[in-house]
This record gives structure tokens, sequence and C-alpha cells, in this order.
């Protein structure tokens, strides 16, 4: 598919009709994902809300137009992870790696990784490969323009900060990853002459929940005054997912929004540092994702080699 060649003041009005297809949005309670999740089913889709909380995932649920189900999934917990796609038993047209955490305090998830890196990154990395052989369109993935801040870059020596724990450079990092993993994704799905394609989103800065849960009091009133000051409001900061989960777009492409430093705007192609397109660091992440987590690139059942 080529890309189009207009996005400006692209909108969620601009979705097209997606009666009959099924999605499913990790962390869709709150912030990006409870927009995402609203969006799509008014536009027709069965909406997945895959979430740790059910019972505030119901809530939400009941609110939305559309046709929705609630499932339990936490992706700092890996059996949980295991069980959501075992029970899934059906064609799934889109997945959005949504749910995630920043610069939250030091904590391990029930794996023993580093909190952001196994939520953040681990978690839907074992999802989409357990996923994948039901998936028939496409995986977006949320990252965040963090990726770009000068010196973020993957420790592959202490990935899980055992020995230095800082908050935001350990989000910066997973999602570098976010992005890394997307490539080697496209990678291997064209490889394996799959037409499934993987996305990269961020929202620019946009007013979440997220924020709210960053380490350190000051840190938090230093955001919630920048929030007021700066930010596009989460649906506006859900518009790049929502066109990634809808559009003809390439493989590993990146969207953001189009405005300065790609803070606000509508939909438009992002940019990413030289890291997040070293097809080596890529190969070498995924290598070690497979080894932390214990899950590998499917069979897809077309006949070519696994990669």
């Amino acid at each position: 598919m080529s890309a189009p060649t207009e996005t400006t003041a692209w909108t969620a009005a601009d979705l097209p009709s997606l009666a009959g297809r099924t999605v499913v949005v990790t962390g869709a309670t709150s912030g990006l994902g409870a927009i995402t999740a609203k969006e799509l089913a008014r536009a027709g889709a069965h909406v997945v809300l895959a979430v740790r909380d059910t019972a505030r995932g119901a809530r939400l649920a009941a609110t939305l137009a559309g046709s929705t189900e609630v499932r339990h999934l936490d992706l700092a917990d890996l059996s949980s992870v295991r069980a959501f796609a075992a029970s899934w038993d059906r064609p799934l047209d889109v997945l959005v790696n949504n749910a995630g955490v920043m610069a939250v305090p030091e904590a391990r998830t029930v794996d023993r990784f580093e909190m952001q890196l196994g939520t953040n990154h681990l978690g839907p990395f074992a999802l989409t490969n357990l996923l994948l052989p039901h998936i028939t369109d496409r995986i977006v993935t949320v990252a965040s323009n963090a990726h770009r801040r000068p010196g973020v870059d993957i420790d592959f020596d202490d990935i899980n900060s055992e020995r230095d724990y800082r908050p935001w450079r350990a989000y910066q990092q997973s999602k570098l990853a976010n992005l890394l993993f997307t490539r080697e994704l496209q990678r291997r799905l064209t490889e394996a002459g799959s037409p499934v394609t993987a996305h990269a989103v961020h929202p620019g800065y946009a007013a979440t929940n997220l924020q709210g849960r960053s380490a350190g009091a000051v840190q938090r009133l230093m955001l919630a005054v920048t929030n007021r000051l700066m930010a596009q409001s989460d649906a506006m900061g859900a518009l790049p997912t929502l066109y990634a989960a809808t559009q003809p777009l390439p493989g590993d492409s990146y969207t953001g929004p189009d405005g300065r430093g790609e803070l606000r705007g509508h939909p438009g192609p992002a940019q990413r540092s030289a890291h997040a397109q070293d097809d080596l660091r890529a190969r070498r992440l995924w290598d070690l994702s497979e080894q932390l987590t214990g899950v590998r690139f499917p069979d897809l059942g077309d006949g070519s080699p696994r990669a």
C-alpha cells in the first residue's frame, strides 16, 4: 500500500466504516486508550477492551456507542498475556498496543522485569507474537517522542536497570524499544510473505493520566502546569493511533502530530532517531526479548521458513 499524500486536518470524523472488523485495544480504561476504543466502536468496529481492571473496563464499555467486550490483560504478568492470547479463537483485524506507564518509581513486574520495560515493551512483544497467527491486517504500537532525546539508547548490558534505575531514562529506553520492535516485526512479516503490517505512533504532548503517575511530587506538579499550558487534548493525542489503525500506510510507518516539534496537531509522518532506524539494534533487541519472554515469532503457516 502506498502512503496517502495528504494528512492535513484529519480527524476522527474521517474514520471509515469499520463494520465487521475486530480491534483489540490494550489499556483502554482511560486516556488515549479510552478515546481510541470510543472512536473505533463509534465507527462500527467490535472493540475488545484489554484491561487490568475489568470492572472499570465494563463501566467504560457501557458508555460506548457500538459493539464492545472487556477482557482481562495485565501486560506486567506474562502468564496473563499468555492466557489472553490462548483464549483468542477468531480473526483479529487490528491490535493496538496502547497500554503503558511513564517514569514511575522503581518497580518490578511479576516476571521481575523493570516495570516500564516489561509493561511498555516485553508485554506487548509477547502479546503481539502470540496473537499474530490470528491477526489479519495490522499492529499499531504507541511509542513516544521521548525516544529522540539526546543519549537515549538500549542498554543491552543492563536492560532491566538493575544496576542503575532512572525513571525517565527507563521510560525513554522502553519507547525506543517500541520503534525497534515495530521495525523488526515488519521485517519478519515481509520476509514471511505476510500481508500484516506493523506501525508505530506517538501522541505528541497530550494531557493524559500517565503524567500523574510519574515519579516525584515536584515532577508531577511541573507536568500538571505544563499540561495546562502546552498539552493538546487526549482526543487529539489519540488521532495518530486512529489514523494508523485505519488508513493505508506502508509497513513500519511512524505517525505523530504534524505541528511544530510534533507536540500538537493532526496526524502526519513522524521523525525517528538514528538509533530507532538501526536494523542491528532492532534484531539484537528482538533476540533478547525472545530470551526474556520465551515467546518467538510464530510460524505463520505459509510455508516460509521462520525468521
